[in-house]
C-alpha cells in the first residue's frame, strides 16, 4: 500500500508556499492569535482577513502528520475569492505546542472536545457575528464533523431545555462543513480487493503505537503521530465506530443526527481516501444537507490524489467559495 506521504505533500507546498511570498508575505508573516487548550497546549492561529468585515470566515482543520503552512496555497485562493481564512495546527503538529515527544499521548478526544472549541472561540472572537464554515483535510476533516454533529446536538439540548420543545435546531454556531479526502477508514469501506492490505497496514500503524506510544512515521501515514490518535484510528478501522478512548459521547448517534449542510470531496486519484469511502461516511450522515463532489479530469483539477490537489488550489479555492457563499455546487463529477 505504497502511498505519496505527508513529507513529500509538505515540500511542494512549502515550494508553492514560497513561490506565493512576492504576493503578500509567507506563513509566517500572518497575523497570529495564540490560543490556550487542555494539558499545557497551545495553537498559532493563522489569519487572512477579508476587506469585507462581514465575508464568510473559514477555518482550515490540517491532515494526520502536515502543519497548517501546507494549506497556504488554499488559504490564498480563498482570501482572494473574498472569503476570511484562518488556519491552525493539530496539537502537536507544526506551532502548536508543546511538540509530540513533549507531553503525553492524546487522541480523537482531545482534538474534538478540547482543542477545536478553544479554537473556534478564538475565531469567534475575531470575527464577531460570523458563525464560522470549517474545511477539513482527511483526519481534519474528520474532526470537524464529530466536532459539529455534537454542537449541534448540545445547541437542540439547550434550545430545547429553554424553551420547553422538543425538537427545536438550536444554532450550534457553525455554518458548515466542507471536507475533503475525508471517508471511513473502515476496513470494509475499500471495496474488496483492498480489504486484506487496508486491514493488514492499519492495524499495523495500530498496533506499533500502542506498543511504542507513538506513530514513528513510514507507511501510509510518512509524519510521527500520537499513539493514541492511530489506536482510536485503527480501532474505527476495524469496527467503522467512532469511540475515541475517555469520550462519554455516542458521536456514531450524533453524526446520524448532523443536519448542517456539508460538502464532501473526494478525488479519483486518492487512494487514502477515495470515493468509496468518503460514501460510506456519508451514508451515516442521511440528515445532513449534502452536497457531494467527486473530482475527476473533466473539474480542470491536474492532481487528484491525497495530498497533491493543493497545488490546484487556484481552481479550488473559488469553486469552494461559491458553495460556502451561495450553496453553489462545485464540480460536474458526482458519484
Amino acid at each position: 500500500m505504497t502511498e505519496t506521504t505527508p513529507a513529500d505533500a509538505s515540500a511542494s507546498a512549502s515550494a508553492s508556499a514560497s513561490a506565493s511570498k512576492g504576493r503578500g508575505g509567507g506563513f509566517a508573516e500572518l497575523p497570529a492569535i495564540t490560543v490556550a487548550s487542555t494539558g499545557g497546549t497551545s495553537f498559532v492561529l493563522r489569519v487572512l482577513a477579508a476587506d469585507d468585515p462581514d465575508a464568510p470566515v473559514v477555518l482550515i482543520m490540517p491532515a494526520m502528520a502536515l502543519k497548517a503552512k501546507f494549506y497556504l496555497p488554499l488559504a490564498r485562493a480563498l482570501h482572494a475569492a473574498g472569503l476570511s481564512v484562518v488556519t491552525t495546527d493539530l496539537r502537536a503538529q507544526g506551532e502548536a505546542q508543546p511538540g509530540l515527544h513533549d507531553q503525553p499521548t492524546f487522541g480523537y478526544r482531545e482534538l474534538i472536545e478540547d482543542d477545536l472549541p478553544r479554537v473556534l472561540a478564538a475565531v469567534r472572537t475575531r470575527f464577531p457575528g460570523i458563525r464560522p464554515h470549517l474545511f477539513g483535510h482527511s483526519l481534519g476533516g474528520q474532526i470537524a464533523l464529530l466536532h459539529s454533529a455534537a454542537a449541534a446536538a448540545d445547541a437542540r439540548q439547550h434550545t430545547n431545555g429553554t424553551s420547553g420543545g422538543t425538537d427545536g435546531p438550536g444554532d450550534p454556531g457553525i455554518a458548515g462543513i466542507c471536507v475533503l479526502g475525508t471517508g471511513t477508514v473502515y476496513w470494509k469501506a475499500f471495496g474488496p480487493r483492498r480489504w486484506a492490505e487496508a486491514l493488514y497496514s492499519i492495524q499495523t500503524i495500530g498496533l506499533v503505537a500502542r506498543f511504542r506510544g507513538y506513530w514513528p512515521g513510514g507507511m501510509l501515514i510518512g509524519g510521527a503521530m500520537p499513539g493514541r490518535v492511530m489506536t482510536d484510528w485503527a480501532r474505527h478501522s476495524r469496527t467503522s465506530r467512532y469511540r475515541p478512548y475517555g469520550t462519554r459521547r455516542d458521536y456514531d448517534r450524533l453524526l446520524a443526527e448532523l443536519d448542517l449542510p456539508v460538502l464532501a470531496i473526494s478525488l479519483d486519484d486518492d487512494r487514502l481516501g477515495p470515493a468509496s469511502n468518503v460514501d460510506f461516511l456519508c451514508r451515516r450522515m442521511p440528515r445532513a444537507r449534502l452536497d457531494r463532489w467527486h473530482i475527476t479530469e473533466a473539474d480542470a483539477v491536474t492532481h487528484r490524489d491525497h495530498f497533491a490537489w493543493v497545488k490546484d488550489s487556484a481552481i479550488l479555492g473559488p469553486a469552494l467559495a461559491g458553495w460556502i457563499r451561495d450553496r453553489r455546487h462545485p464540480g460536474t463529477g458526482n458519484p
